[in-house]
């Protein structure tokens, strides 16, 4: 990996695990274009980075952002696209607002794949000129491989998106560009609200600060690998999982009295914010 001649739009790099990623490849002397939607926090990441960065200022959820997004791009000639930028989901599918249920697929699958099309174009070219190759790297978890109780919007959004990015590796495999799938698992970021992070400790569920899990992502551009899943047990669950679902709906009833005390506790948070505006 040629870590200098890369030039790589990151999107939602002022969230937690973009910020992280962000510093990862400003210290490998990546030159990156940084994508989110407040100037303010873009502007005041670029200022901590080592190196000369851009901020991009757009929505990836709407064709105005995206083709703000494209037309930045093309003229810096990217090299890497990862696409970060995602929003979580922690109620049940009964408790759950339509309005919800469609920003978290628009924003976790349907804009990676719109702005993945709309790209593609730029990175061959980007290969072609360069002679190297250039990289597409879609941003997972854990839930895109292992269904969980009150996070099924959110599930089905990575499912999809690990569907889509392993197709399309196979698609691109006579090319130049690399198409990798990164998934973290829980994570002490902004993403999870109080009561999903509170959840996670009462299962004893493992969370990974924003630096390992960009450490981990650097270390799987390094070595070339398609699919990286971070973490142990969930690797294995991931496995299990495929070949024998049976066995982690066992282990995960046996969690669910638990997972849903959290999910009323998020309800009775979200009702009382709501009474205090009304």
């Amino acid at each position: 990996m040629q870590w200098q001649q890369q030039t790589c739009l990151l999107t939602g790099a002022t969230g937690g695990i973009g910020q992280a990623i962000a510093k990862a490849l400003a210290n490998k002397g990546v030159s990156l274009i940084l994508q989110g939607r407040s100037e303010s926090r873009l502007q005041q990441l670029s200022n901590s980075l080592t190196g000369e960065h851009q901020i991009l200022v757009a929505d990836i959820t709407t064709t105005q952002g995206r083709e703000k997004i494209c037309s930045m791009a093309e003229l810096n000639t990217i090299s890497m696209l990862i696409n970060n930028a995602g929003v979580g989901q922690f109620s049940l599918l009964e408790d759950t607002e339509e309005a919800v249920i469609v920003d978290t697929l628009e924003a976790n699958l349907l804009a990676p794949i719109l702005l993945s099309k709309a790209l593609l174009p730029v990175l061959q070219k980007t290969n072609q000129r360069q002679a190297t190759p250039s990289y597409l790297v879609n941003i997972g978890s854990a839930f895109g491989s292992i269904g969980f109780a009150g996070q099924s919007i959110y599930c089905a959004s990575k499912f999809g998106l690990r569907g889509f990015t392993e197709a399309l590796h196979r698609e691109l495999a006579d090319t130049n560009v690399h198409v990798h799938y990164f998934a973290p698992r829980a994570t002490a970021t902004s993403i999870n609200s109080d009561q999903a992070m509170a959840m996670n400790q009462a299962l004893g569920n493992s969370i990974d600060s924003p630096e390992s899990v960009a450490n981990s992502l650097i270390q799987q551009l390094e070595t070339g690998h398609a699919r990286q899943f971070v973490g142990f047990p969930e690797k294995l669950f991931v496995k299990i999982n495929g070949a024998f679902p049976h066995i982690v709906d066992k282990a995960l009833f046996k969690k669910l009295p638990i997972i849903k005390r959290f999910l009323r506790r998020e309800k009775d948070v979200e009702q009382t914010a709501q009474e205090v505006l009304s």
